[in-house]
């Protein structure tokens, strides 16, 4: 880590995690290694942001109205908050996406901060040029938010043993995880 260092936290909702309505496998495993990364960046005094799905009742995202997916996410639920044990400072800070009746926005870089600022913006406005990636799931929000960010210019680093996917079809989350590196994310593990 150094300056110009952010950390990006991609959807460690209730949702996702074991008795969720969409939880991806073991997916509650990530809190406890991303709150290792979130001591580590408040200590360097570097941003911190933690995307989060927040879908209306009725998007055609979900299947009852034409989408993939079970319900999920919906704001102002307990399956749309953040897991319980997930240790996020209280200046990280919120981006939500997802909010359109007719979004998917699986990238964080879709959302907007609660000001109305898109992650792009809020990152060069804190000065951010190297992002570090971990979350949920990982061959969906997780691969699309590598895959804007580089896009964005930034450089990316994704946390390895801070993700964890859903593998509609197996080896989904290694194909993800080939396909970010091949755009140009550095795979890193353990803490820094």
């Amino acid at each position: 880590m150094q300056a110009k260092d952010a950390l990006v936290v991609v959807d460690v909702q209730n949702d996702f995690c074991p008795g969720g309505s969409l939880a991806v496998t073991d997916g509650d495993k990530v809190v406890p290694v991303l709150n290792r990364y979130i001591a580590r960046f408040k200590a360097g005094n570097l941003p911190i942001v933690a995307t989060r799905d927040w879908h209306p009742e009725k998007t055609s995202h979900f299947k009852a109205h034409g989408g993939v997916w079970p319900a999920h996410c919906v704001q102002g639920t307990r399956g749309a908050e953040f897991h319980p044990d997930l240790r996020l400072p209280s200046d990280a800070v919120i981006v939500a996406k997802g909010m359109g009746a007719d979004e998917d926005s699986y990238s964080g870089f879709q959302g907007l901060s609660d000001r109305g600022v898109k992650l792009a913006d809020l990152l060069r406005s804190l000065g951010v040029e190297r992002i570090f990636v971990g979350g949920l799931a990982t061959d969906y929000c997780v691969k699309h938010t590598v895959l804007d960010g580089l896009r964005e210019g930034f450089k990316v680093v994704l946390l390895e043993d801070a993700i964890r996917g859903v593998d509609l079809k197996p080896g989904d989350s290694e194909r993800a995880i080939a396909e970010m590196a091949q755009a140009g994310a550095e795979k890193r593990q353990g803490a820094y």
